[in-house]
């Protein structure tokens, strides 16, 4: 077991792990108050609507302003073990800020993605062929940009950070061999997602912006490495815990890139968008996701107990799970697709021609 620079923590983890997460809650709260207060979120960067966008009014993109300040802060100090990924996602919520501002070439933002996983890993490998660290590497590449992928509903990068990194703290504290450094960290980043929730629960005042969303996908990718790393859960885990994240945002990238699709450029495929734009809205698909979410990490949680083939059988079980919950959004939105067609062709009757060749048409004139 780690001991962190405290004594209280490591004498009452649970409790340090609980009043580490309110102290985060009201301090990230009150910075984002403040800065919706003051008039400074807007001058920081400021999200103007565009088609591809689900909310239609000009909101401030600051949530990183508190969740990261926050979280680092309470690394820094309580929880030095992880000093690094603190350190890292610092550095990368600066670079993503000015993104949110100005604007950053593509290759400059993914490379510095590359270089602070590849920073984390070189500089902590785990025991293990070099190929595996370059898939494990990748995937955590992977887990930056998917996280910023599904920062676009109100509620929704904010509830998984509450609930994904709430069960990292939870297995952290409670295993064989308690993690005590990444489980006050993890407590952190969940009771800074609940204050920034306090301000992004539709309707949504602030959004997360890459300032957030980024620095909170590396850690989610960072804290997963170091749990594997030292023991505390198998490689399956995080990915578990991230399940629904992970599925759409991965899902999703694959039929872009089947249909030849440029994937970088913004889009309103996600399954999230999908069940917003079938009218479900921003509040009911904020709330199913959180009891996907939920469950998801229950279950991984309680899978730790189980024999390594229990373990992976319970992980193709939930993907089957996420994959129906997929399948029935699909559905329904070919469904509402076709209903809208077959009513335009009953409003538009053609002889001789399409239904598309009218509109075409129409386009034209």
């Amino acid at each position: 077991m780690t001991r962190p620079l405290l004594p209280f923590i490591a004498n009452s983890p649970w409790t340090a792990a609980l009043v580490v997460a309110l102290a985060s809650l009201v301090v990230c709260a009150l910075i984002l108050s403040t800065l919706l207060r003051t008039g400074f979120a807007w001058w920081l960067a400021t999200d103007i609507p565009n088609d591809r966008s689900l909310h239609a009014r000009p909101t401030p993109r600051v949530g990183g302003w508190g969740i990261v300040l926050v979280s680092v802060v309470v690394m820094l100090v309580a929880a030095q073990e992880v000093w690094l990924a603190a350190v890292l996602a610092a550095l990368l919520a600066a670079l993503s800020q000015i993104d949110d501002r100005r604007g950053l070439p593509a290759r400059v933002r993914f490379g510095a993605h590359v270089a602070a996983v590849a920073l984390l890993v070189g500089l902590n490998p785990a025991s293990v062929p070099w190929w595996a660290l370059a898939a494990a590497g990748f995937l955590m590449v992977w887990l930056v940009n998917l996280y910023n992928f599904m920062d676009g509903s109100d509620g929704l990068a904010g509830g998984m950070a509450l609930f994904g990194f709430g069960g990292y703290a939870i297995a952290a504290l409670s295993g064989q061999i308690p993690q005590l450094d990444l489980g006050i960290a993890s407590a952190a980043l969940a009771g800074a997602a609940a204050g920034f929730l306090l301000f992004n629960f539709h309707p949504a005042r602030i959004f997360l912006g890459d300032s957030g969303s980024i620095p909170l996908g590396f850690l989610a990718g960072a804290l997963g490495y170091w749990g594997w790393l030292k023991g505390t859960w198998p490689i399956w885990f995080p990915a578990l815990v991230f399940a629904p994240f992970i599925a759409d945002a991965s899902v999703t990238l694959l039929l872009r890139l089947a249909r030849g699709e440029k994937f970088w450029q913004a889009h309103r495929e996600h399954y999230y968008q999908r069940m917003v734009r079938l009218g479900v809205g921003h509040r009911r698909t904020a709330l199913v996701w959180y009891v996907l979410m939920l469950a998801g990490i229950v279950l991984a949680n309680l899978a730790l107990a189980f024999a390594p083939l229990g373990q992976w059988l319970v992980v193709a079980g939930w993907a089957g799970v996420i994959g129906a919950a997929g399948v029935v959004v699909d559905n329904t939105y070919w469904r509402r697709d076709r209903t809208l067609l077959s009513s335009r062709l009953l409003k538009y009757p053609l002889r001789g021609s399409s239904y598309a060749d009218h509109l075409i048409g129409r386009g034209k004139r």
